[in-house]
């Protein structure tokens, strides 16, 4: 579920190169609200922002806050029971 939502986010990402020149990539999720990372190259740019959504995910849920669906792909509550 996790990493289902985690590739969904990247796979909606979108780059683009900023005037920097320490970390000219820059990339983002709109869907997820500030989630944003730059990076040297594109692939490091990537790792960053995987970072900065696995990070989001975590604080949203710590504070109850809402995970939108993407596509197909969401973080739901599973129920426990005990048997």
């Amino acid at each position: 579920m996790l990493t289902e939502y985690v590739d969904e986010a990247l796979r909606r990402a979108r780059y683009e190169l900023i005037d920097d020149k320490e970390a000219p990539y820059y990339g983002e999720v709109p869907d997820l609200p500030g989630t944003w990372a730059s990076g040297e190259t594109l692939e490091g740019c990537r790792r960053a922002l995987k970072d900065v959504i696995e990070g989001w995910i975590l604080v949203s849920i710590k504070q109850s806050l809402d995970i939108p669906p993407l596509g197909h792909a969401e973080i739901r509550e599973i129920g426990t029971k005990a048997a």
